[in-house]
């Protein structure tokens, strides 16, 4: 696995586990939300984030969060995974709430500077309605687009934690970085 797809609602859990993912097989971790989000919020052009995307996901490894499905035709063909994270609804809400108050004063590190953590009605209804409105159109995009990309599915946190324990640990010294004095390659 060398790229990494990451989807799912709000409040799933997506950028903790891509930054697990990330820590864990030793690959560059890439936040949409850090790249599409201007300070207040600001949206970008919807031309300069895709051609923006376009080069992120051309790299050659990564693990990528974030739903944007009007890239997902950029990323999907390039992704040697897609993950699913897709609990309840319920538990997405709690999480967007706690989320909202752990980082009343200190910013979300996978948001850009100048967009604090904010909750308004239409994220609640995003978050509410993703398993009847934007789960189908993920599935049915990676069908389209690509039909042979593995899919995992984790909808619980023992999901997550038995798909967590099927990985391997990070390689201890990675390509590129200097091994310990008289360790052997």
């Amino acid at each position: 696995m060398r790229r990494i797809l990451i989807v799912g609602s709000s409040g799933a859990g997506k950028s903790t586990l891509a930054r697990e993912l990330a820590r864990r097989l030793d690959l560059p971790l890439i936040h949409l939300d850090r790249h599409y989000w201007r300070p207040g919020w600001a949206a970008p052009a919807d031309a300069d984030f895709r051609a923006e995307v376009a080069a992120l996901a051309a790299r050659p490894v990564w693990v990528m969060d974030g739903n944007y499905a009007s890239t997902l035709d950029l990323r999907l063909p390039r992704a040697d995974l897609l993950v699913l994270c897709d609990p309840s609804p319920l538990r997405c809400l709690v999480r967007v709430l706690r989320r909202r108050w752990t980082h009343r004063v200190t910013p979300r590190p996978d948001l850009p500077e100048g967009c604090p953590e904010q909750i308004d009605v239409q994220l609640l209804h995003y978050v509410w309605s993703y398993p009847r409105r934007s789960r189908p159109r993920v599935l049915a995009a990676a069908r389209v687009l690509a039909p042979t990309l593995p899919l995992i599915r984790l909808r619980t946190p023992r999901d997550i934690r038995h798909f967590l324990a099927t990985l391997p640990d990070a390689p201890r010294y990675a390509a590129g970085r200097p091994a310990p004095p008289g360790a052997h390659r």
